[in-house]
Protein backbone atom coordinates (compact mmCIF):
# COMPACT_ATOMS: atom_id res chain seq x y z
CA UNK A 1 0.00 0.00 0.00
CA UNK A 2 2.84 2.88 0.72
CA UNK A 3 6.22 2.49 0.54
CA UNK A 4 9.28 5.22 1.28
CA UNK A 5 13.20 4.08 0.86
CA UNK A 6 14.18 7.77 1.35
CA UNK A 7 16.38 7.77 -1.54
CA UNK A 8 16.35 11.55 -1.85
CA UNK A 9 19.83 13.71 -2.03
CA UNK A 10 21.80 14.37 1.20
CA UNK A 11 20.24 17.24 3.33
CA UNK A 12 16.97 17.16 1.25
CA UNK A 13 13.67 17.06 3.45
CA UNK A 14 11.05 14.74 2.66
CA UNK A 15 8.61 13.61 -0.17
CA UNK A 16 5.84 15.86 0.57
CA UNK A 17 3.22 14.22 -1.93
CA UNK A 18 3.78 11.06 0.93
CA UNK A 19 4.70 12.67 3.92
CA UNK A 20 3.59 16.12 5.64
CA UNK A 21 5.60 17.66 8.48
CA UNK A 22 3.87 17.96 12.27
CA UNK A 23 5.09 21.73 13.03
CA UNK A 24 5.38 23.62 16.84
CA UNK A 25 4.39 22.06 19.76
CA UNK A 26 0.69 20.79 19.02
CA UNK A 27 -1.98 20.10 16.20
CA UNK A 28 -3.86 22.97 15.44
CA UNK A 29 -6.71 23.26 18.58
CA UNK A 30 -5.09 19.97 20.06
CA UNK A 31 -3.30 19.55 23.43
CA UNK A 32 -0.23 21.29 24.48
CA UNK A 33 3.03 19.83 24.17
CA UNK A 34 1.19 16.87 21.97
CA UNK A 35 -0.95 15.98 24.92
CA UNK A 36 2.52 13.79 26.47
CA UNK A 37 4.71 16.93 28.08
CA UNK A 38 7.56 16.37 25.49
CA UNK A 39 9.45 19.74 25.56
CA UNK A 40 10.43 20.23 22.24
CA UNK A 41 9.33 22.18 18.87
CA UNK A 42 8.55 20.05 15.69
CA UNK A 43 10.24 22.17 12.43
CA UNK A 44 10.37 21.01 8.85
CA UNK A 45 14.10 22.28 8.69
CA UNK A 46 16.81 19.91 7.35
CA UNK A 47 18.59 20.51 10.40
CA UNK A 48 16.18 18.46 12.30
CA UNK A 49 14.56 16.27 9.67
CA UNK A 50 16.87 15.25 6.35
CA UNK A 51 17.55 12.08 4.19
CA UNK A 52 21.25 11.25 4.02
CA UNK A 53 21.81 10.39 1.06
CA UNK A 54 22.87 6.30 1.41
CA UNK A 55 18.76 6.08 1.87
CA UNK A 56 18.08 6.90 4.93
CA UNK A 57 16.09 9.07 6.84
CA UNK A 58 17.10 10.89 10.09
CA UNK A 59 15.26 13.07 12.90
CA UNK A 60 17.98 14.64 15.15
CA UNK A 61 16.68 16.59 18.32
CA UNK A 62 18.62 19.46 18.72
CA UNK A 63 19.46 21.67 22.11
CA UNK A 64 20.19 25.62 21.04
CA UNK A 65 21.94 27.48 23.07
CA UNK A 66 19.39 28.73 25.13
CA UNK A 67 18.64 25.26 26.24
CA UNK A 68 15.54 24.89 23.87
CA UNK A 69 14.83 21.99 21.74
CA UNK A 70 14.01 21.21 17.98
CA UNK A 71 13.38 17.89 16.52
CA UNK A 72 11.09 16.48 13.60
CA UNK A 73 7.70 14.62 13.73
CA UNK A 74 6.24 13.15 10.17
CA UNK A 75 3.03 11.31 9.68
CA UNK A 76 1.93 10.00 6.29
CA UNK A 77 -0.05 12.12 4.33
CA UNK A 78 -2.82 8.88 3.67
CA UNK A 79 -4.90 8.00 6.00
CA UNK A 80 -6.46 4.87 4.16
CA UNK A 81 -3.73 1.72 5.76
CA UNK A 82 -6.55 -0.69 6.92
CA UNK A 83 -6.55 -4.57 7.60
CA UNK A 84 -10.15 -5.16 5.61
CA UNK A 85 -12.89 -7.65 7.04
CA UNK A 86 -10.97 -10.88 7.01
CA UNK A 87 -7.99 -9.41 5.66
CA UNK A 88 -4.59 -8.23 7.71
CA UNK A 89 -2.74 -5.11 7.87
CA UNK A 90 1.15 -4.88 8.42
CA UNK A 91 3.03 -1.71 9.33
CA UNK A 92 7.02 -1.94 9.35
CA UNK A 93 10.43 0.29 9.39
CA UNK A 94 13.85 -0.65 9.51
CA UNK A 95 15.15 1.99 11.84
CA UNK A 96 18.27 2.13 13.95
CA UNK A 97 17.20 3.91 17.35
CA UNK A 98 19.21 7.17 18.71
CA UNK A 99 22.51 6.47 20.36
CA UNK A 100 23.00 9.43 23.05
CA UNK A 101 25.74 9.82 24.95
CA UNK A 102 23.62 10.98 27.69
CA UNK A 103 20.00 10.29 26.37
CA UNK A 104 17.90 11.31 29.94
CA UNK A 105 13.87 12.47 28.08
CA UNK A 106 15.20 10.80 24.37
CA UNK A 107 12.02 9.01 22.99
CA UNK A 108 11.64 7.62 19.85
CA UNK A 109 8.83 6.16 18.35
CA UNK A 110 6.96 4.72 15.30
CA UNK A 111 3.34 4.37 15.71
CA UNK A 112 -0.12 4.65 13.91
CA UNK A 113 -2.89 6.27 14.73
CA UNK A 114 -6.41 6.29 13.96
CA UNK A 115 -7.72 8.27 10.35
CA UNK A 116 -10.26 10.27 12.34
CA UNK A 117 -7.78 12.05 14.67
CA UNK A 118 -6.31 14.24 12.02
CA UNK A 119 -9.21 16.55 10.68
CA UNK A 120 -9.85 17.85 14.63
CA UNK A 121 -5.90 17.46 16.03
CA UNK A 122 -6.93 14.33 17.94
CA UNK A 123 -9.17 15.60 20.65
CA UNK A 124 -10.90 12.28 20.23
CA UNK A 125 -8.01 10.25 21.59
CA UNK A 126 -8.39 7.37 22.18
CA UNK A 127 -11.19 6.19 20.99
CA UNK A 128 -10.19 6.80 17.60
CA UNK A 129 -6.93 4.16 18.65
CA UNK A 130 -3.12 4.21 18.62
CA UNK A 131 -0.78 1.23 18.22
CA UNK A 132 2.78 1.90 18.85
CA UNK A 133 5.29 0.01 17.16
CA UNK A 134 8.55 0.78 19.01
CA UNK A 135 8.95 3.14 21.81
CA UNK A 136 12.20 3.95 23.59
CA UNK A 137 13.02 6.27 26.78
CA UNK A 138 16.08 7.50 27.75
CA UNK A 139 18.86 6.00 25.42
CA UNK A 140 18.16 2.61 26.96
CA UNK A 141 18.24 0.13 23.80
CA UNK A 142 14.64 -1.20 25.01
CA UNK A 143 11.73 -1.37 22.86
CA UNK A 144 8.20 -1.02 24.33
CA UNK A 145 4.81 -2.14 22.30
CA UNK A 146 1.30 -0.32 23.30
CA UNK A 147 -2.16 -0.40 22.32
CA UNK A 148 -4.71 2.76 23.10
CA UNK A 149 -7.93 3.04 22.78
CA UNK A 150 -11.42 3.63 24.74
CA UNK A 151 -11.50 6.54 27.17
CA UNK A 152 -8.78 8.62 28.92
CA UNK A 153 -8.25 8.55 31.84
CA UNK A 154 -8.77 4.87 32.96
CA UNK A 155 -11.33 3.00 30.37
CA UNK A 156 -10.77 -0.29 29.29
CA UNK A 157 -7.54 0.58 27.95
CA UNK A 158 -5.84 1.73 31.44
CA UNK A 159 -5.05 5.19 29.78
CA UNK A 160 -3.20 6.58 29.68
CA UNK A 161 -1.07 3.85 30.00
CA UNK A 162 -2.55 1.96 27.30
CA UNK A 163 -2.07 -1.87 26.65
CA UNK A 164 1.32 -2.56 26.64
CA UNK A 165 4.31 -4.75 26.95
CA UNK A 166 6.23 -2.17 29.12
CA UNK A 167 9.70 -1.50 28.03
CA UNK A 168 12.12 -5.17 27.42
CA UNK A 169 15.58 -5.10 26.05
CA UNK A 170 16.54 -4.62 22.50
CA UNK A 171 20.22 -5.52 22.23
CA UNK A 172 21.90 -3.70 18.99
CA UNK A 173 18.93 -2.29 18.31
CA UNK A 174 21.12 1.74 18.83
CA UNK A 175 24.13 0.42 16.47
CA UNK A 176 22.49 -1.29 14.27
CA UNK A 177 19.15 -1.03 11.93
CA UNK A 178 16.10 -3.46 13.20
CA UNK A 179 12.84 -4.13 11.72
CA UNK A 180 9.80 -2.99 14.23
CA UNK A 181 6.05 -4.36 12.93
CA UNK A 182 2.56 -4.74 13.66
CA UNK A 183 0.10 -6.94 12.03
CA UNK A 184 -3.83 -5.69 12.51
CA UNK A 185 -5.37 -9.40 12.24
CA UNK A 186 -8.73 -9.53 10.90
CA UNK A 187 -8.90 -12.63 8.92
CA UNK A 188 -11.49 -13.60 11.80
CA UNK A 189 -13.62 -10.70 12.74
CA UNK A 190 -15.00 -12.53 15.42
CA UNK A 191 -11.18 -13.20 17.44
CA UNK A 192 -9.25 -9.99 15.52
CA UNK A 193 -6.09 -9.58 16.79
CA UNK A 194 -3.08 -7.19 16.99
CA UNK A 195 0.74 -8.41 16.84
CA UNK A 196 3.44 -6.24 17.29
CA UNK A 197 6.75 -7.69 16.02
CA UNK A 198 10.59 -7.09 16.39
CA UNK A 199 12.94 -8.67 13.51
CA UNK A 200 9.77 -10.71 12.34
CA UNK A 201 9.28 -12.44 15.98
CA UNK A 202 6.00 -12.03 17.70
CA UNK A 203 6.70 -10.04 20.78
CA UNK A 204 3.31 -8.58 22.12
CA UNK A 205 0.25 -9.63 21.63
CA UNK A 206 -3.52 -7.91 22.19
CA UNK A 207 -6.72 -9.59 21.42
CA UNK A 208 -9.99 -8.48 20.84
CA UNK A 209 -11.60 -10.15 23.39
CA UNK A 210 -9.57 -7.84 25.84
CA UNK A 211 -11.74 -4.94 25.31
CA UNK A 212 -15.58 -3.96 24.71
CA UNK A 213 -16.06 -5.13 21.38
CA UNK A 214 -17.32 -1.33 20.49
CA UNK A 215 -14.08 -0.09 21.82
CA UNK A 216 -12.10 -2.53 19.37
CA UNK A 217 -14.19 -1.43 16.43
CA UNK A 218 -13.69 2.40 17.33
CA UNK A 219 -10.27 1.74 17.94
CA UNK A 220 -8.89 -0.78 14.97
CA UNK A 221 -11.56 -1.28 11.76
CA UNK A 222 -11.04 1.77 10.49
CA UNK A 223 -7.86 3.48 8.28
CA UNK A 224 -4.66 4.63 10.20
CA UNK A 225 -1.42 7.32 9.42
CA UNK A 226 2.19 6.79 10.10
CA UNK A 227 4.15 8.48 12.19
CA UNK A 228 7.80 8.49 12.89
CA UNK A 229 9.01 11.14 15.88
CA UNK A 230 12.07 11.80 17.76
CA UNK A 231 10.51 13.47 20.99
CA UNK A 232 12.17 14.84 24.06
CA UNK A 233 11.09 14.73 27.30
CA UNK A 234 7.78 14.32 28.50
CA UNK A 235 5.56 11.60 30.54
CA UNK A 236 7.02 8.76 29.51
CA UNK A 237 10.64 8.90 29.67
CA UNK A 238 9.87 11.21 33.33
CA UNK A 239 7.96 7.70 34.27
CA UNK A 240 10.47 5.35 34.09
CA UNK A 241 13.52 7.98 35.09
CA UNK A 242 11.03 8.76 38.44
CA UNK A 243 12.91 12.43 37.39
CA UNK A 244 12.10 15.07 35.13
CA UNK A 245 13.53 15.26 31.68
CA UNK A 246 15.92 16.11 29.99
CA UNK A 247 18.72 17.17 31.99
CA UNK A 248 21.43 20.05 31.19
CA UNK A 249 23.26 17.18 30.65
CA UNK A 250 21.33 15.51 27.66
CA UNK A 251 23.13 14.99 24.78
CA UNK A 252 22.00 17.18 21.46
CA UNK A 253 21.86 15.86 18.38
CA UNK A 254 21.67 11.94 18.66
CA UNK A 255 19.33 11.03 15.55
CA UNK A 256 16.70 8.20 14.89
CA UNK A 257 17.80 6.91 10.98
CA UNK A 258 15.43 5.06 8.86
CA UNK A 259 16.23 2.71 6.66
CA UNK A 260 12.47 1.86 5.38
CA UNK A 261 8.38 2.38 6.00
CA UNK A 262 6.01 -0.11 4.13
CA UNK A 263 2.21 -0.83 4.72
CA UNK A 264 1.30 -4.25 3.92
CA UNK A 265 -2.58 -5.46 2.97
CA UNK A 266 -4.06 -8.63 2.31
CA UNK A 267 -7.62 -8.87 0.76
CA UNK A 268 -10.36 -9.94 2.87
CA UNK A 269 -13.29 -12.71 2.29
CA UNK A 270 -16.10 -11.52 -0.18
CA UNK A 271 -19.10 -9.59 1.57
CA UNK A 272 -17.29 -8.96 4.64
CA UNK A 273 -17.15 -12.35 6.04
CA UNK A 274 -14.47 -14.21 7.59
CA UNK A 275 -11.73 -16.53 5.86
CA UNK A 276 -10.09 -19.74 6.77
CA UNK A 277 -7.09 -17.90 6.29
CA UNK A 278 -4.23 -18.41 9.17
CA UNK A 279 -0.71 -17.85 10.19
CA UNK A 280 1.04 -20.95 8.89
CA UNK A 281 2.30 -23.31 11.53
CA UNK A 282 5.64 -23.59 12.73
CA UNK A 283 7.97 -26.66 10.68
CA UNK A 284 6.99 -30.16 11.44
CA UNK A 285 10.51 -30.76 11.84
CA UNK A 286 12.28 -30.14 15.29
CA UNK A 287 13.70 -26.71 15.36
CA UNK A 288 16.97 -25.68 17.27
CA UNK A 289 18.50 -22.61 18.54
CA UNK A 290 21.90 -23.09 20.08
CA UNK A 291 22.54 -22.52 23.90
CA UNK A 292 24.20 -19.78 25.65
CA UNK A 293 27.40 -19.87 27.47
CA UNK A 294 29.27 -22.94 25.69
CA UNK A 295 26.83 -25.34 26.57
CA UNK A 296 23.87 -27.03 25.81
CA UNK A 297 20.69 -26.38 23.20
CA UNK A 298 17.01 -25.79 23.54
CA UNK A 299 14.99 -27.97 20.65
CA UNK A 300 11.31 -27.87 20.41
CA UNK A 301 8.83 -29.32 17.46
CA UNK A 302 5.03 -29.17 17.82
CA UNK A 303 3.89 -31.07 20.98
CA UNK A 304 0.33 -32.42 20.59
CA UNK A 305 -2.08 -31.77 22.86
CA UNK A 306 -2.92 -34.87 24.01
CA UNK A 307 0.41 -36.15 25.06
CA UNK A 308 0.34 -34.94 28.23
CA UNK A 309 1.14 -37.01 30.81
CA UNK A 310 -2.35 -36.09 32.91
CA UNK A 311 -5.30 -34.20 32.48
CA UNK A 312 -8.23 -33.02 33.97
CA UNK A 313 -11.45 -32.15 32.05
CA UNK A 314 -9.83 -33.15 28.75
CA UNK A 315 -11.23 -35.14 26.26
CA UNK A 316 -9.25 -36.08 22.96
CA UNK A 317 -11.08 -36.45 19.42
CA UNK A 318 -10.11 -36.52 16.23
CA UNK A 319 -8.67 -32.97 14.76
CA UNK A 320 -9.86 -31.32 11.17
CA UNK A 321 -6.65 -29.33 11.54
CA UNK A 322 -3.78 -29.62 9.06
CA UNK A 323 -1.47 -32.48 10.29
CA UNK A 324 -4.03 -34.94 11.59
CA UNK A 325 -4.14 -36.56 14.94
CA UNK A 326 -6.23 -35.27 17.73
CA UNK A 327 -7.30 -32.41 19.86
CA UNK A 328 -8.91 -31.66 23.25
CA UNK A 329 -11.85 -30.95 22.27
CA UNK A 330 -13.76 -28.07 23.78
CA UNK A 331 -12.10 -27.08 27.03
CA UNK A 332 -13.98 -24.89 29.94
CA UNK A 333 -13.05 -23.41 32.74
CA UNK A 334 -10.97 -25.40 35.11
CA UNK A 335 -9.65 -27.98 32.57
CA UNK A 336 -5.45 -28.11 32.83
CA UNK A 337 -2.91 -30.67 31.28
CA UNK A 338 0.68 -31.72 32.31
CA UNK A 339 3.74 -31.84 30.12
CA UNK A 340 6.51 -33.40 31.79
CA UNK A 341 10.73 -33.37 31.36
CA UNK A 342 10.22 -29.88 28.52
CA UNK A 343 13.78 -29.40 27.91
CA UNK A 344 14.26 -24.91 27.02
CA UNK A 345 18.20 -25.57 27.04
CA UNK A 346 20.10 -22.83 28.24
CA UNK A 347 19.45 -20.29 25.44
CA UNK A 348 15.49 -20.95 26.54
CA UNK A 349 12.55 -19.69 25.00
CA UNK A 350 10.86 -16.34 25.27
CA UNK A 351 7.48 -17.26 22.98
CA UNK A 352 4.61 -19.79 23.25
CA UNK A 353 2.71 -20.50 20.45
CA UNK A 354 -0.69 -22.75 20.24
CA UNK A 355 -3.18 -24.41 17.87
CA UNK A 356 -6.53 -23.42 18.79
CA UNK A 357 -10.20 -23.19 17.58
CA UNK A 358 -13.37 -21.95 18.93
CA UNK A 359 -16.65 -22.18 18.91
CA UNK A 360 -17.87 -20.31 21.97
CA UNK A 361 -20.97 -18.38 22.38
CA UNK A 362 -21.29 -14.57 22.21
CA UNK A 363 -19.54 -13.46 25.02
CA UNK A 364 -17.59 -16.51 26.47
CA UNK A 365 -14.20 -16.05 26.36
CA UNK A 366 -10.96 -17.13 28.86
CA UNK A 367 -7.37 -17.19 29.17
CA UNK A 368 -5.08 -19.86 27.65
CA UNK A 369 -1.85 -20.51 30.72
CA UNK A 370 1.62 -21.90 30.56
CA UNK A 371 2.73 -22.74 34.24
CA UNK A 372 6.16 -24.39 35.04
CA UNK A 373 6.12 -27.19 37.65
CA UNK A 374 3.18 -26.65 39.41
CA UNK A 375 -0.29 -25.37 38.44
CA UNK A 376 -0.29 -23.66 41.48
CA UNK A 377 2.91 -21.49 40.54
CA UNK A 378 2.38 -18.12 38.68
CA UNK A 379 1.32 -18.28 35.38
CA UNK A 380 4.28 -17.38 32.94
CA UNK A 381 2.52 -16.13 30.02
CA UNK A 382 -1.01 -16.35 28.56
CA UNK A 383 -3.37 -15.19 25.95
CA UNK A 384 -6.94 -14.68 25.23
CA UNK A 385 -8.83 -16.75 22.87
CA UNK A 386 -12.82 -16.55 21.75
CA UNK A 387 -14.81 -17.73 18.77
CA UNK A 388 -12.98 -18.34 16.04
CA UNK A 389 -15.74 -19.29 14.23
CA UNK A 390 -15.98 -22.99 15.13
CA UNK A 391 -14.80 -25.82 16.95
CA UNK A 392 -12.72 -27.03 14.15
CA UNK A 393 -11.70 -23.45 13.05
CA UNK A 394 -8.02 -23.51 13.78
CA UNK A 395 -5.70 -20.45 14.17
CA UNK A 396 -1.87 -20.44 15.78
CA UNK A 397 -2.41 -18.11 18.45
CA UNK A 398 1.15 -16.52 20.10
CA UNK A 399 1.87 -15.11 23.16
CA UNK A 400 5.06 -13.76 25.13
CA UNK A 401 6.26 -15.50 28.46
CA UNK A 402 9.11 -14.80 30.52
CA UNK A 403 12.62 -16.31 29.32
CA UNK A 404 12.38 -20.03 30.85
CA UNK A 405 15.70 -22.29 30.76
CA UNK A 406 17.07 -25.71 32.24
CA UNK A 407 13.86 -28.74 32.18
CA UNK A 408 10.71 -28.10 33.23
CA UNK A 409 6.78 -29.74 34.15
CA UNK A 410 4.65 -27.74 31.84
CA UNK A 411 1.30 -27.13 32.90
CA UNK A 412 -1.57 -25.22 30.82
CA UNK A 413 -4.17 -24.56 32.41
CA UNK A 414 -8.16 -22.84 31.23
CA UNK A 415 -9.86 -20.20 33.11
CA UNK A 416 -12.93 -18.35 31.77
CA UNK A 417 -14.49 -17.99 35.13
CA UNK A 418 -17.91 -19.52 32.75
CA UNK A 419 -19.07 -23.17 32.53
CA UNK A 420 -19.51 -23.04 28.85
CA UNK A 421 -16.37 -24.37 26.90
CA UNK A 422 -14.36 -21.67 25.36
CA UNK A 423 -11.42 -23.57 23.45
CA UNK A 424 -10.02 -26.82 21.53
CA UNK A 425 -6.26 -27.52 21.28
CA UNK A 426 -4.51 -29.35 18.68
CA UNK A 427 -0.86 -28.41 19.76
CA UNK A 428 2.05 -26.20 21.34
CA UNK A 429 5.25 -24.92 20.79
CA UNK A 430 7.86 -22.89 22.31
CA UNK A 431 10.57 -20.81 20.90
CA UNK A 432 13.47 -18.33 21.06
Amino acid sequence: MFSDDFTGSAGTGLDTSKWLYDLGTSYPGGAGNWGTGEVESETNSTNNVFQDGNGHLVIRPIRDASGAWTSGRVETQSTSFAAPPGGQLMISASIQQPNPGNGLGYWPAFWAMGAAARPVGATNWPSIGELDIMEDVNGLSDISNTFHCGVDPGGPCNETTGIGSGLGACPGCQTGFHTYSVIVDRTNTSAEQLRFLLDGNVRFTVNENQVPLATWQAAVDHGFFVILDLAIGGAFPNAICGCGSPSAATSSGAGMTVDYVAVYQTGGGGGGGTTTTNPPPPPTTTTTTSGGGGGGSSAFSQIAATSASASHNATAEATADTGGGQDFGQLANGAWTEYPNINFGTSGATQFVARVASGAAGGVSGLVNVHLDSLTNPSIGSFAIANTGGWQSWRTVPANISRVTGTHTVFLSFDSGQPAPFVSMHWFDFGP
